[in-house]
């Protein structure tokens, strides 16, 4: 009897050992398809640049390229430049660029036809003929929206997002589909199917995420206009990590249509269990635009901001682009601070708060001390908690079938530790470490709907007091730090928390938006060495290290403003680009 248990006990163990070994199997081989298809889209684009180049060997690359947006869509509206050699030359620097960084996840072959419609179109629309590049899992029609993750491999999308038939019908082509960090939930830019996308301005930094791919396209200079998404810092960081401008508008003040609903990712999974309800939505993820110049998001922002937008989602406000506000040159009363007090920023960060908050006072702006009030509730009672309101459980679940990429292990593993166990570890580590005892407290997520529904209320009066603190000090805009300089590869699934910066405005839905005004000078690099951070704990050591090694990145700051007011938002970003330039 024990030798035949003995048996099955073997017999049970190899049976699961074959089956899981399948089941790997299984995803490879998923997985290398997914790559083949991508190796053979890259050849046929390839390809296409080649017999343009053929058909119109005196097309200047490099004149094209150097132009801003607004140039070059004076240029296509007068037709002294055609969309077609714009397209393929961008096309054609966007295969180099990806070559050397792995930002693009697929071309997208249906430009060709969008080129022909245009050219067919009665009115040229505010972007006719510019090419422009959407983060992954915005919807395109025959396009798949993966997440990075394997089962959104098999179904491509039905139709395009509105903001898709919106660029469209504005005459822009869309282009390219971006690399993401797998299921969005990470601010580095990697997944096992397409793997790690690297800085294009050094190759050992990540260029941020999860909108990393759009990151890397436009500070490559492989795309001119692209569009990221934002719930805790996805267009901010990577605009802070490349050097590029980036706008997070009030989330609904463009549509979101047709880019979550049909592909659930982890950075909106317990956005869309609110949604489904037609319940607040406690932090909601916000579409916005990525440039290499704050003009390029406005004229982003004036063709997005159209009746065709509306008349597709009327779940949209119809409030059109306001010119007279971002053409103003009237004096503003700018709040600012360099340091929220929950994660210290390196000091190059600091000080460009400074330096512009030097530069705007010169040039007779009003500037007033400004404290943001207790990041470390809102970060982990606020943020945190709803976002893992079910314990993390919907996020674990989308790696199912899926091969977890490294840059995320650090996370997975901190999130499937037991409930028990980490309230157990956090009452232990409370004394040592009191941040992550928080942390790991707030990951613990709810118990109850009155609990949620309590958080709710909670992120309510908090958004009232600040606004409150705002109008009683009279601010328009405020001036604030933003995290950075650029990450080495693979630290930011280890800094959840650093995020703090960029994530207390997707909890207060203010538009915010990043300007990049300098670079890291040696100076810098030696004050990093004395950085002792919040607490001198292993969080600031990890962030020392992280940081390190980054003398010419670019450093920027945050410019923010109240609900629905991106027009002065970009107003103000306007402001502190020419101050900085």
């Amino acid at each position: 009897a024990p030798a035949a248990a003995l048996g099955l006990l073997c017999g049970s163990a190899v049976a699961v050992a074959v089956w899981k070994w399948l089941g790997e199997r299984q995803i490879q081989q998923k997985m290398e398809e997914a790559q083949r298809t991508r190796e053979e889209g890259v050849k046929k684009m390839a390809e296409a640049v080649r017999q343009f180049r053929e058909q119109v060997p005196s097309a200047q690359t490099d004149a094209i390229l150097s132009l801003p947006l607004l140039e070059l869509a004076g240029r296509l509206q007068e037709g002294s430049l055609s969309p077609k050699t714009v397209l393929y030359t961008y096309i054609e620097k966007a295969l180099e660029v990806t070559q050397q960084t792995n930002c693009v996840r697929h071309f997208i072959p249906e430009c060709e036809e969008q080129l022909q419609e245009i050219q067919g179109q009665k009115e040229k629309g505010l972007l006719y003929g510019i090419p422009v590049s959407i983060k992954d899992h915005i919807g395109h029609k025959g396009q798949l929206s993966t997440c990075g993750l394997v089962q959104y491999l098999g179904t491509p999308e039905q139709e395009d997002s509105v903001l898709v038939k919106v660029l469209k019908r504005q005459g822009a082509i869309p282009f390219a589909k971006t690399n993401v960090p797998q299921s969005l939930f990470n601010y580095d830019c990697s997944n096992t199917i397409f793997g790690q996308t690297l800085n294009p301005l050094n190759h050992q930094k990540t260029p941020g995420g999860s909108s990393g791919g759009e990151g890397a396209l436009i500070a490559g200079g492989g795309s001119i206009l692209g569009i990221g998404s934002d719930v805790g810092g996805s267009i901010r960081l990577p605009s802070s990590f490349c050097g590029l401008c980036g706008l997070k508008p009030t989330a609904k003040r463009l549509s979101h249509c047709g880019h979550v609903e049909g592909q659930t990712s982890a950075w909106h999974t317990p956005l869309l269990i609110m949604d489904i309800s037609s319940r607040p939505i406690p932090v909601p993820s916000a579409l916005g635009p990525m440039a290499r110049d704050v003009d390029s998001l406005a004229l982003c922002m004036k063709a997005l901001l159209c009746e065709e937008m509306f008349r597709l989602d009327p779940t949209v406000p119809p409030i059109p682009f306001n010119e007279e506000v971002y053409s103003s040159s009237a004096p503003l009363r700018v709040g600012y601070y360099d340091t929220d007090g929950f994660f210290p920023l390196p000091p190059c960060m600091r000080r460009a708060v400074r330096e512009t908050r030097e530069a705007l006072q010169a040039a007779g702006h009003t500037l007033v001390p400004f404290s943001p009030l207790r990041i470390q509730y809102v970060m982990n009672e606020l943020f945190l908690k709803t976002f893992f309101a079910d314990g993390g459980r919907a996020w674990l679940d989308e790696f199912t079938g899926n091969i977890v990429d490294p840059s995320l292990k650090p996370q997975v593993t901190c999130y499937k530790i037991p409930r028990l166990v980490k309230k157990l570890l956090a009452l232990i580590l409370k004394p040592l470490f009191p941040r992550l005892a928080d942390y790991l407290n707030a990951l613990c997520g709810m118990r109850s709907v009155n609990e949620l529904w309590n958080q709710q209320h909670q992120i309510e009066a908090y958004r009232s007091q600040f606004i409150t603190q705002w109008r009683e000090l009279q601010l328009d805009v405020v001036l604030c730090p933003v995290l950075g300089p650029a990450f080495t590869v693979g630290f930011p699934g280890k800094l959840l928390p650093a995020v703090s910066s960029t994530m207390l405005y997707n909890v207060l839905n203010f538009p915010a938006g990043v300007v990049p005004v300098s670079v890291v000078t040696e100076a810098d690099e030696e004050e990093l060495k004395l950085y002792r951070g919040c607490c001198d704990d292993s969080w600031d050591r990890t962030l020392k290290q992280a940081v390190a090694g980054a003398v010419g990145l670019p450093v920027a700051v945050q410019c923010v403003a109240l609900p629905w007011q991106e027009e002065l938002c970009l107003r103000f970003m306007k402001e502190v680009e020419t101050l900085s330039r």
